[in-house]
């Protein structure tokens, strides 16, 4: 078991030689098929649901436990399939970007397809069973069966068609807030609320601007081979003020839930993460530079990605503060009721 590969991955993705490879445990190189490092945004999206279904009394722990494995190995499986996805539509070749900031299993030659698509079918079974679990524990409620089957499309279908044809983004927003946080919500407590799908939106605007970032980054390759991300589609420029206009609006729609009193005022501890917005802004007003700027980190979660590991950052810190304020907001609301009447 080679547990600093473990952290290193769940870090950054990592680059790898063959002969390094080869050497990795099972768990190491499916945490680097999987680019596990950003398995952490689908974490607290579960997390979030589960606080909110806290809040309102249905909390459950089995429950949520099947929620965030499945969420995770859904996540998980749509990382390995995309990745195939670009290899076999020849996406990947000619040292196409996402080969120069990590390892990518088959286009590097760590693995051949069959072995890849292995890691996928048994990561998409443990996923699908952690979602049939759900439903026949709930049940076998037709809403968790429109929910499983939604999940399933982004992950067949967002490398393609949906990111050549602009609805990248779209989905990333869909999937990260109302489908992950909502529809988790609906899970644990059988019903839809629609503050719930709306208090989503400060956390999963911070996760659409982690995939605006990175497509940000390769417009330039993406244009050349005709894949129409949504910063292809509006521009670059539109797209970096896009990004900004995504780092500010979760500190407009959290002083709202406040004001509606959705949120207790503890949930402004928000505006610690003021400072890592402070530094995103400066470089998201500029054109990306051509060569790597001086101190700015190299490879594996840096340079030749610039926008993204911003973004990244940015969304932690938002993303951290946000899920401690609601943890302590519902533990406020549930052992001090009649003091947040």
């Amino acid at each position: 078991m080679n547990f600093a590969m473990w952290k290193k991955a769940l870090n950054v993705i990592p680059e790898v030689s063959k002969e390094e490879w080869d050497q990795l445990d099972v768990i190491s190189k499916w945490l680097i098929s999987t680019r596990a490092a950003v398995l952490i945004m689908t974490f607290i999206s579960a997390a979030l649901a589960g606080l909110f279904a806290w809040r309102d009394g249905s909390f459950s722990f089995i429950p949520w436990i099947a929620l965030v494995f499945g969420l995770i190995m859904a996540h998980a499986s749509n990382n390995i399939f995309n990745d195939y996805t670009d290899f076999v539509r020849g996406v990947d070749k000619d040292n196409y970007y996402r080969t120069m900031y990590g390892a990518q299993p088959i286009a590097s030659g760590l693995m051949t397809q069959r072995q890849h698509l292995t890691y996928f079918a048994v990561t998409g079974f443990l996923a699908l069973t952690a979602g049939l679990y759900l439903i026949f524990s709930n049940a076998n409620d037709p809403i968790i069966w429109i929910l499983l089957a939604a999940g399933a499309f982004f992950v067949l279908f967002y490398t393609w068609p949906l990111k050549g044809l602009g609805l990248g983004e779209v989905a990333v927003l869909v999937v990260w807030g109302p489908l992950m946080i909502g529809g988790g919500y609906y899970v644990l407590t059988h019903e839809w609320n629609w503050s719930v799908a709306i208090a989503s939106l400060p956390y999963v605007l911070g996760v659409t601007t982690v995939i605006f970032g990175k497509h940000i980054d390769k417009i330039s390759v993406d244009k050349a081979k005709n894949i129409h991300t949504l910063p292809v589609v509006i521009g670059e420029k539109a797209a970096r003020y896009a990004v900004i206009a995504m780092m500010v609006l979760p500190y407009l729609f959290t002083g709202y839930l406040i004001a509606t009193k959705f949120f207790t005022p503890v949930m402004l501890i928000v505006l610690l993460a003021i400072p890592s917005l402070r530094e995103s802004l400066p470089p998201l007003s500029k054109p990306k530079p051509d060569t790597r700027p001086e101190g700015f980190p190299d490879g594996q979660g840096g340079w030749p990605l610039y926008f993204a590991p911003i973004a990244f950052r940015n969304n932690r810190s938002f993303g951290s503060l946000f899920m401690l304020g609601l943890l302590v907001d519902v533990a406020l609301r549930i052992f001090l009721p009649a003091f947040w009447r």
